[in-house]
Parts: structure tokens; C-alpha cells; sequence
């Protein structure tokens, strides 16, 4: 069966004026149109295609690679409005539609959202959702301290940043841990503190205590290389300068210093921190 909203491994059955028809293990067929069709080909070959229906609701084919696939969450520019819904450029052809009843607030042309894609299964179309919170669930969180995960920024709160995990789950950095410029949309790197018993999830920027040493060493000797040997901070500098330079607390930095120092590959001097040759 072809699975919409995501990529099919199809085989090539045959040639026809308008593309070449793809085949999948069940023998229900999609068309590949010409403009994406590629240069050399064989009948019998694969070909990893997205499957999606066009602007006149019929299943198609193409290569373009979407900026979203279905049940996964994307940050997408509304292209368009009308009296229907609104609609956002998703990378191909035909725009994605958000229906009013899915917009967490009225969407207008021109902004960028944090969207969930789906199938919606009354009308069988690929459609998307800015009521985010509606497709995350923390009921069962199989994550433990010190796991690294994969975050998406939703967004900011009193406490800190909201951070979509791992695609499932809610979590929060709270804004005393953040050293980074964090925008709607980013995608980075994240750990895991502390899974609640509510399924709330602690996160963090930063590895955990000797964890984040050594990535936080390399990461000062990188700047020090790129800076000619030398920075003008060290462990007496405020904290926002440090921050500034190297998107880590004064502990942090402190910590992957002193490593440094005992592996005898800096030198800490009054007026900063220097590399030993």
C-alpha cells in the first residue's frame, strides 16, 4: 500500500507520455511526472520517492525532498490565507493546508510557525496542526538522566525554553542553563536531567558534570586556535563575557579550564587564558 507523507521505495513498471508509473509490493501504482523523473533509468529499477496527493487531490510522486514528513513537527512559513484555512510552504508543489480549527492563533501570510503534520484520516489528506501540545505526550517517558536527545525549540515560557524531544515528548531548559541564542524552530542537541514523576522532563544544553568536560575543553582549545593562542578571559571574568564567547556558565568554563591546565594545555594568566604549544 503507498504511504502518504512520507518517502515509498517504489519500482519503476513503465513509461508513459506524462512520467513513468512506480510500483510498490501490493501492485498499487503512483505516477512520477516527467520534470522529476531522472535522466537514466531501467524498467525494474527503485526509486526513493515522496508521496503526497497534488493539487487536484490525486496521489503523486516526486523527488523534491519536503522540509516535513507526516507525524513529525516543522517550522514553516505561511505562504497564504483564505477562507478555508491557511497554507505553508512545505518544500513542494502544492503548499500544506492548516485548517482554522488547527490554528493555535490566526495564521498570517508571511509569519513562520512550529506545525505537526498528520493524515487526517476523515479526508485522507495531508494537513497540519500549530496546537502542537496536542501531539506530544509525556505519559510514558522511556528516557533516563544523562541521555542525549534530540530537541526542537517550541517556545519560551517564564521558566525557560519549551523543547519538543525526541519528536514525542515536552520538555524544559530552564532559563538559567541557557547560554544560546534559541529561536522557534531550532533544532539542537540536548540531555536529559531529571525525568519527573509526572513525565515532566528536566532538560539541559549541557553535559552533566564530568560529562560535559571534556566537549566544553575541546570547545575553549578550538576558540583558542581560532583566536591565535589567546583569550582574554579566564576564571576571575564575568560571567557574561564568558557567555558571550563561549555559550557556557562561569562553572562550566571553569571546569573544562582547570582540565585543560592539568593536561598542561594552557597557561592561566591575569589577563586571560593562553595555549601551550
Amino acid at each position: 500500500m503507498l504511504k502518504l507523507g512520507v518517502y515509498n521505495t517504489l519500482e519503476i513498471v513503465r513509461e508513459r507520455d506524462q512520467g513513468i508509473y512506480l510500483c510498490d509490493d501490493d501492485g498499487d501504482e503512483v505516477l512520477l511526472p516527467n520534470k522529476y523523473v531522472p535522466e537514466q533509468f531501467k524498467i525494474r529499477d527503485e526509486l526513493k520517492v515522496f508521496v503526497y496527493l497534488d493539487s487536484a487531490e490525486r496521489i503523486v510522486a516526486t523527488t523534491l525532498e519536503p522540509y516535513a514528513t507526516v507525524k513529525s513537527f516543522a517550522y514553516l512559513k505561511c505562504t497564504n490565507v483564505s477562507d478555508i484555512g491557511a497554507f505553508l510552504d512545505w518544500g513542494l508543489e502544492k503548499d500544506l493546508f492548516v485548517p482554522f480549527k488547527e490554528q493555535a492563533s490566526k495564521m498570517r501570510a508571511g509569519s513562520w510557525y512550529l506545525v505537526y503534520v498528520y493524515l487526517d484520516e476523515e479526508t485522507n489528506r495531508l494537513v497540519a496542526s500549530s496546537k502542537t501540545n496536542a501531539f506530544l505526550d509525556n505519559s510514558l517517558v522511556l528516557l533516563s538522566p544523562y541521555d542525549e536527545v534530540d530537541l526542537m525549540a517550541s517556545h519560551p515560557s517564564p521558566q525557560g525554553w519549551n523543547m519538543i524531544v525526541n519528536q514525542k515528548h515536552l520538555g524544559l531548559v530552564y532559563g538559567d542553563e541557557i547560554f544560546q541564542k534559541i529561536t522557534p524552530g531550532d533544532q539542537i542537541k540536548g540531555y536529559v536531567k531529571k525525568v519527573r514523576p509526572d513525565g515532566k522532563i528536566d532538560l539541559t544544553l549541557q553535559q552533566h558534570g564530568f560529562r560535559g568536560i571534556e566537549p566544553n575543553a575541546e570547545q575553549i582549545l578550538k576558540e583558542l586556535e581560532a583566536s591565535g593562542g589567546f583569550i582574554n578571559l579566564n576564571d576571575k571574568s564575568d560571567p557574561e563575557d564568558i557567555k558571550e564567547v563561549f555559550q557556557l556558565s562561569k562553572k562550566s568554563f571553569k571546569k573544562a579550564i582547570g582540565t585543560l591546565y592539568k593536561a598542561r594545555k594552557i597557561a592561566i594568566e591575569e589577563d586571560g587564558i593562553r595555549l601551550i604549544e
